[in-house]
C-alpha cells in the first residue's frame, strides 16, 4: 500500500538529527508535530505500558484523545547493538507508515483494530527510526492476562472466532501472540500491533503459522498453569476457529 488518500495528511520536517515525515489521520488531528512521538514531551500525561512489547510503548493523554505511543524496537540478538534503527528503503516502506496504512485498511474491512492517529519516521543517513500513535482501547485486557487470571474463564471461543474473522478478511498478522489480542469484560475482542502484517489471499499455510505462533505464546506466558491445561484451552480456541471458518466468518 503506497501513496496516501484524501483522509491522510503528510507533514515533512527537519531537526538536528535528521529529517523525516509524519503521516496522520485528518479526521482526528488537523496537524501533527514530531514532538508528539517523544514521551518526555507529554510529561505526567505519559506513562509506560507495563505489559507486553519490549518497553517501547506509553499510554498518553493528549488533546486529541487517549492514545498509545509505540516506538519500533528490535528484538533478539540484533538488539544488543542496534536497538531502534532500520535500513532506509523509502518513506512509504518505513514500518510506521506501513502499519498506519495497514491498520486503516483493516478498519475499512470491518476488523476490530485501534484507530491509527499518526505515524512518524526520522531518517538518519541510510537508516531511520520510527514511531506510531494509535487510539487507546479502554477497559481491555490481553488474552495472556485473562488466561493467567481466569484460566477456564478466559475468552477462548471468542478468540477463535476473532482470529477466524481476521483470517477470512485476509489479515496475516506477523506476530499473533496472546498480548496482541485484547478483550473487554463482555468478551468483545480487538487485534493490535499490525507491524509487518499484510493482507493476503486466505491460505492454509499462513493461517496455520498464525495459530501456531499464538499457541507458542500461550505456552510461554502460561505462568503457573501446567502445559496440559493450556493445551486443553487452546483446543477450545481452535474448535471455535474451525467452526467459524467453516461458516465463512
Amino acid at each position: 500500500m503506497t501513496g496516501y488518500d484524501a483522509a491522510e495528511g503528510l507533514t515533512p520536517y527537519r531537526d538536528d538529527s535528521g529529517y523525516g515525515a509524519i503521516l496522520f489521520d485528518r479526521a482526528r488531528v488537523q496537524q501533527a508535530a514530531p514532538e508528539w512521538f517523544v514521551p518526555g514531551h507529554w510529561g505526567a500525561q505519559a506513562r509506560p505500558v507495563d505489559s507486553g512489547g519490549r518497553g517501547g510503548a506509553w499510554f498518553v493523554d493528549a488533546p486529541f484523545g487517549r492514545a498509545v505511543l509505540r516506538r519500533y524496537l528490535r528484538g533478539g540478538l540484533v538488539a544488543r547493538f542496534n536497538r531502534d534503527r532500520y535500513g532506509w528503503r523509502g518513506g512509504d516502506r518505513t514500518r510506521s507508515f506501513a502499519e498506519f496504512r495497514l491498520t486503516r485498511e483493516a478498519a475499512r474491512r470491518g476488523l476490530p483494530v485501534p484507530a491509527p492517529i499518526a505515524a512518524l519516521y526520522r531518517r538518519e543517513g541510510l537508516q531511520y527510526r520510527a514511531a506510531i500513535l494509535v487510539a487507546r482501547l479502554d477497559d481491555v485486557r490481553s488474552l495472556a492476562d485473562r488466561a493467567a487470571v481466569a484460566g477456564d474463564g478466559a475468552p477462548w471461543e471468542e478468540t477463535g472466532r476473532l482470529v477466524a474473522r481476521c483470517h477470512r478478511a485476509g489479515l496475516d498478522h506477523a506476530d499473533l501472540n496472546a498480548t496482541n489480542l485484547l478483550f473487554d469484560a463482555a468478551g468483545r475482542g480487538w487485534v493490535i500491533d499490525l507491524d509487518r502484517g499484510q493482507f493476503r489471499i486466505p491460505a492454509t499455510g499462513w493461517r496455520e503459522r498464525n495459530l501456531a505462533r499464538l499457541k507458542r505464546s500461550l505456552l510461554k506466558l502460561r505462568g503457573p498453569r501446567p502445559p496440559a491445561e493450556v493445551e486443553r484451552d487452546f483446543a477450545r480456541l481452535r474448535a471455535a476457529y474451525d467452526r467459524a471458518w467453516e461458516r465463512g466468518y
